[in-house]
């Protein structure tokens, strides 16, 4: 059992001062006063307790493209389909020792970012030329395992790939990310889930890739297999104009429109992106209590466009957040530009504010936090008895937040703070307290 006693604490609440936060068994065992904390307890000087992000979309072997992908091509347009090729180029030279190694080098960043869980999208499976490992899952093993070596939280979301768009077969750099049949992949994800049933930061969710790369065969067994095993259900939908007139000419259907005659919209769906939804699919995803995971900061390096944030939030959809190709890992810079590209639209300020919020903060913290949780299936992390302790130590004393009175803290910490301020973690109730001491 531990005891920690921070200068404040900020929650769904807002910011107090002189509360303590006991952790025993990975949970939120009592928050007490800090008096009452007793003298075993340990100081956090200068620092503010909250609850850890929630990373709702990662790859985390695409953060090994940083530079590679910043060179024009020789075409002179480049885009997301351009990307695509130095990407499929890495993935290919992937093994599982070399998998878990960027990826532990990934979930590191992430912990040290203030992330204290990740939904892991994984679609590297097989062994370059297409044909299974000894173990099927030796890749996704991998990557769950640095997570592991990390202590970071993972949901390994288990990607369903079949081919390489409408009537069009596996690229070769996509051979590796493909199974033979819907069958062969629902049986990989129960073994996973089978592998992961005693290992206590780690849990599994389906995700059928995009409507590009899954027919819509599979799309409808997926979602008959999610709702019969209560699993999230994770896929890349309205990302690009062309996967949208691809999908209309395919089907008849815009990519959510596919989603919701499929059965695969409901209160489990996270849509990634959404950065081209119309009105109708706006519609469809709030009638469906569905969840859109925006990643603006790599929507923006790949040239995608941005999630029409106030739109999805006057209809109630719930957003939620994503480092999606690792190229920046900070979660307050990706809750930021939500609103900063919302304000960009507008042409004016703090757009995303909810009834009765002051500002766009609560708003934004309720995406990094309570949304990015119900995304991936897991309890809300929070300072409450019950709730895991997933736990970050923000600086109040450095220069992003010196300074600020405490009725503007969550707005300064959102607004202009960044992955610098964060100090230590605690996850399941594990941590670094390199930064604690202590009481007097």
């Amino acid at each position: 059992m531990t005891t920690l006693v921070p200068d404040a604490v900020l929650d769904a609440g807002g910011v107090r001062r002189g509360v303590a936060v006991r952790i025993a068994d990975g949970h939120v065992a009592a928050v007490l006063p800090a008096a009452e904390a007793g003298p075993d307890a340990l100081a956090l000087p200068g620092s503010m307790l909250a609850p850890g992000f929630v990373n709702v979309h990662s790859h985390a072997f695409q953060r090994d493209l940083r530079g590679l992908v910043e060179r024009r091509s020789p075409a002179g347009r480049d885009d997301f389909w351009s990307w695509r090729t130095p990407m499929y180029a890495h993935a290919a030279s992937l093994d599982p020792e070399r998998i878990g190694d960027v990826s532990e080098r990934a979930f590191a960043q992430m912990r040290r970012a203030g992330y204290t869980t990740v939904g892991e999208f994984h679609y590297v499976h097989h062994r370059p030329d297409g044909t299974p490992y000894a173990r099927p899952n030796a890749l996704a093993e991998a990557v769950c395992a640095a997570a592991e070596r990390v202590g970071l939280r993972i949901v390994l979301l288990l990607t369903a790939y079949a081919r390489g768009g409408w009537d069009r077969p596996p690229e070769p750099g996509q051979r590796r990310f493909c199974d033979p049949s819907v069958d062969a992949y629902l049986e990989r994800l129960e073994a996973l889930r089978a592998w992961a049933a005693d290992r206590p930061l780690v849990t599994v969710g389906a995700a059928p890739h995009s409507v590009r790369a899954v027919p819509r065969p599979w799309l409808e067994r997926i979602a008959e297999h999610c709702a019969a095993h209560d699993l999230p259900l994770h896929v890349h939908a309205d990302e690009q104009p062309r996967e949208v007139e691809e999908s209309l000419a395919e089907h008849g259907l815009r990519p959510i429109e596919l989603l919701d005659a499929c059965g695969a919209l409901g209160p489990r769906t996270v849509v990634i992106h959404g950065t081209h939804v119309d009105e109708a699919e706006i519609r469809l995803l709030a009638d469906a209590a569905a969840t859109v995971c925006a990643c603006p900061t790599t929507e923006g390096n790949l040239g995608d466009g941005y999630v029409p944030a106030e739109r999805l939030v006057a209809a109630g959809v719930r957003l939620s957040v994503g480092t999606d190709s690792n190229t920046r890992i900070d979660p307050l810079e990706e809750l930021r530009e939500l609103e900063a590209c919302a304000r960009r639209t507008a042409l004016r300020r703090n757009v995303l504010v909810a009834p009765g919020d002051p500002g766009p903060a609560p708003l934004l913290l309720r995406a990094g936090w309570t949304h990015g949780a119900r995304a991936l299936g897991l309890a809300e992390p929070r300072l409450a008895v019950g709730a895991p302790a997933d736990l970050i130590a923000i600086d109040l004393e450095g220069d992003e937040l010196a300074g600020v009175a405490d009725d503007d803290l969550a707005a300064a910490l959102v607004m202009a703070g960044s992955a610098a301020s964060v100090q230590a973690s605690w996850i399941a109730g594990s941590g670094d307290r390199a930064r604690s001491a202590p009481m007097p």
